[in-house]
């Protein structure tokens, strides 16, 4: 695999925390970030292991208010292991630490081939004595439970011995995000530390109120070619457990010592105590180099799986981008009762929480991990139930998913959020997102139409697609003054707006991205009445107590959503982001630039100015543009039509210009939505923002917080964009439709997906050619619709189409 490591040289105390988020190392079940084994939390380091779905909620009292936040919970420690030098002739030195005076060299290098982060360091100690040593770190993606390091010490000039200490710390609070320090954060509870046997300790805890219960073992031993040591001794103190080794070392005779840790947890499927399923699983572990050897293997069969090839850097960082997005959501994932994590499992920003971000990544796994995708929405549809709870306590009926949502489907976006500039909580609306649910309602159907699942299309799927629908036919207000249904009190993407200025309640009316896709879902959910089997609409409906009525309502709300427009400057008309938009202020843009430099967090600007920017015309992402995004051109003007207006290229393309010009990009998305918009209108300038949206995470651009875990879907989508996006992939009517989009910086590149039975399907685009070939397999040809132009490529074919040429 071309360009398969990523490495950062030197010791950087202001990047440590960048580097250890992007460093991390997961299986889909539970992952640790690449903090040195050497070092303790702290304003430089911040060591993390986060397992899927595993939150605690916590009472905090905030400007004088108590309030509830539930969080994805950091738990114990594995990683801690310290060294010192010992010889003759000299006392023993202090603990080695990359922070100290006695670095000399470092080195990582993160192998996304082979799921492994290497540390090479350099230490010359007080007395002159050189050690060099290398710790290599895995956590198994072929078993889940396993994570391992191995350290291998060299010394330089001397003779003597290296003591090691190995632990496992239960000192562990949530810490990581600077925002959220007023919080509380000690989420575990009744820490016990134990020893097993020489060279095996344990730890066990739990969660203070969601009771998970939480083990670790860790076997510390001599490599296999170091000669033997002394048995290690067990080191036992509050909330932590060590195990000590004393290696001898000389020039030419290199030392090294593995460390292999199980964890468990009481969610664990066929686990009856996890406190002994961890001593038994690393009781029986293999050695390092045997967990290397399978750790490897599953990894090479997730990049077959997961194949990409793009050249230049554009190809590094989206390898990059898909290595954290197979640690986060890997096949291991399709057995757990998880979301999409909107910062993976790398850090604690967001708490963890899941929003609605699987519209970005679902779109990309459907295509290589299905089973994977029916996981994630098997989530939202053990959650139906709440949200159906949570639509009827505001007097609706149907589904209302949350914004923010966590272990047991309630809302859990916080009631106050922190400005850092100004110092103060404010309130946050942001749980007026409705169309949270409609975006659950495209994966829905995204999903069954890439994998052909009618099974769970016709089940899970369309309950929550009715439920989703009648939530909105329900919300939906008819004004009579001009014959449109209207949803109000909404929020859209943008979240900078929450309210009118002035106004005395959260909200606003009218969203057209909001209204546009709650249209959608309204059409999605006749059309699978009109299509389920007769026996199952008919046990749908008695489940659901879906009044025959209902159905009309659907397709009178679906034709006459009020859709709002303004004239722009020039006097042209425009969509509006929402009703009453194009009366708002303009800002001054290039002052705020001026005076402030970066500006992507305008609203905390303005607040802090004791302005808000709700008074303007500024978005921190894509808002109506997001209609590009889900939507081809040709169904969007459809669905504009549906509601009775046309939408045609020149109005499109004003609207684009409108809110280019007034958007801040304060999401990593932003840049990833207007690059693909942008792409697809084939405009010149889409590449500046589909680079934004490559880098947003490996320059950490929006300053700071992807040291506090990766933005995942800005991750996924950056690869969709080159699956979907720049070849205008879509998956419907049983049939792969493309159209593809030239870009010059990005005109050569394929990749590997899965099409319903067929695994390996090819895909290579060149200047003017477009290339798709088949495994052979037994399986039906594969129908290709190309510019009007239906062709069928049989298994164990390949077939070239004409494509447009970049410019």
């Amino acid at each position: 695999m071309p360009h398969s490591t990523w490495e950062y040289h030197g010791w950087d105390p202001e990047q440590e925390r960048l580097r250890e988020a992007l460093c991390t190392l997961g299986n889909g079940r539970f992952a640790t970030r690449g903090a040195a084994p050497e070092t303790d939390p702290g304003p430089v380091h911040y060591p993390g292991t986060y397992a899927a779905g595993l939150y605690n909620r916590l009472v905090s009292t905030v400007a004088g208010r108590q309030v509830e936040n539930e969080d994805l919970v950091n738990l114990p420690n594995w990683l801690p292991l310290r060294y010192r030098i010992r010889s003759p002739d000299a006392p023993p030195g202090d603990w080695l630490t990359p922070d100290g005076p006695e670095l000399r060299d470092h080195r990582m290098v993160l192998d996304l081939e082979a799921g492994t982060l290497t540390r090479r360091t350099r230490y010359t100690d007080a007395h002159g004595r050189g050690l060099l040593l290398e710790h290599r770190m895995l956590v198994h993606m072929g078993d889940p439970w396993l994570a391992a390091l191995s350290t291998a010490f060299s010394a330089d000039g001397w003779s003597g011995t290296v003591e090691v200490e190995s632990a496992l710390d239960g000192r562990i609070t949530n810490a990581g995000v600077q925002r959220y320090r007023d919080l509380n954060g000690h989420h575990l509870t009744q820490v016990q530390a134990g020893a097993d046997r020489p060279g095996v300790v344990w730890l066990h805890c739990r969660t203070t109120t969601s009771d998970v219960h939480i083990a670790l073992a860790a076997r510390t031993r001599a490599a296999p070619a170091s000669e033997p040591p002394e048995p290690p001794d067990a080191a036992l103190t509050d909330r932590r457990a060590a195990s000590l080794l004393t290696l001898p070392v000389a020039p030419g005779r290199p030392a090294a010592v593995e460390k292999t840790v199980a964890l468990f947890t009481s969610r664990d499927r066929a686990v009856a105590d996890p406190l002994q399923a961890a001593i038994d699983r690393v009781r029986e572990a293999p050695d390092f180099a045997e967990l290397l050897a399978t750790h490897r293997t599953a990894w090479r069969h997730l990049w077959r799986r997961a194949d990409l090839d793009v050249p230049g850097e554009a190809g590094r960082i989206l390898r990059l981008h898909l290595f954290h997005v197979l640690q986060t959501l890997s096949p291991h994932t399709a057995d757990l009762d998880v979301g999409v994590p909107a910062r993976g499992l790398h850090g604690e920003a967001y708490r963890g929480h899941v929003f609605w971000d699987e519209l970005f990544v679902l779109p990309y796994l459907n295509l290589h991990f299905p089973d994977v995708s029916r996981a994630l929405l098997t989530y939202r549809h053990r959650r139906l139930p709440q949200a159906c709870r949570a639509a009827r306590a505001t007097g609706r009926r149907g589904a209302m998913y949350p914004w923010q949502s966590g272990s047991d489907g309630r809302e859990e976006t916080q009631q106050l959020h922190l400005n850092p500039r100004s110092g103060r909580w404010l309130p946050d609306h942001s749980h007026l997102q409705h169309h949270v649910g409609s975006a659950i309602a495209y994966d829905i159907w995204q999903y069954c139409q890439a994998s052909g699942d009618t099974d769970f299309l016709h089940t899970a799927g369309a309950e929550m697609l009715l439920q989703i629908a009648r939530f909105w036919a329900d919300s939906a207000v008819l004004d009579p003054g001009t014959g449109r249904y209207r949803l109000l009190g909404v929020v859209g993407p943008d979240e900078y707006h929450e309210a009118y200025p002035g106004a005395d309640r959260p909200g606003l009316d009218d969203n057209a991205y909001t209204n546009v896709t709650a249209a959608w879902v309204l059409c999605r959910a006749l059309e699978l009445l009109r299509t389920l089997p007769p026996v199952r609409r008919d046990e749908l409906m008695d489940r659901t107590v879906l009044d025959p009525a209902e159905p009309l309502l659907w397709e009178d709300v679906s034709r006459r959503l009020t859709i709002p427009f303004h004239r722009d400057s020039a006097g042209a008309w425009v969509v509006s982001q929402f009703d009453g938009y194009g009366r708002l202020r303009e800002l001054d843009w290039d002052g705020y630039r001026a005076r402030y430099g970066d500006i992507r967090r305008l609203d905390r600007i303005l607040e802090a100015e004791d302005d808000t920017v709700n008074r303007y015309q500024a978005s921190k992402q894509a808002d109506a543009l997001m209609l590009g995004y889900l939507f081809s051109p040709a169904e969007l003007a459809g669905l504009f039509r549906r509601l009775g207006h046309e939408l045609d290229d020149d109005t499109w393309n004003r609207t684009v210009d409108h809110y280019l010009r007034r958007t801040s990009h304060g999401s990593t998305l932003s840049g990833l939505v207007h690059g693909w918009v942008l792409a697809r209108a084939r405009r010149t300038d889409a590449w500046r923002y589909c680079q934004e949206a490559l880098v947003g995470d490996v320059a950490d651009i929006q300053g700071g917080t992807t040291a506090e875990g990766i933005h995942l879907g800005a991750m996924a989508g950056t690869l969709d964009l080159v699956q979907r996006g720049l070849t205008g992939l879509e998956t419907r009517e049983d049939a792969l439709w493309l159209d593809p989009v030239p870009l010059p910086p990005l005109s050569r590149f394929g990749f590997r997906l899965r099409y319903r039975g067929h695994w390996g399907v090819r895909v290579r685009v060149d200047p003017g050619t477009l290339r798709i070939s088949v495994p052979a397999s037994a399986e039906q040809p594969i129908r290709v619709e190309l510019g009007g132009r239906p062709a069928l490529v049989h298994p164990g074919e390949e077939r070239s189409f004409t494509a447009p040429t970049a410019h």
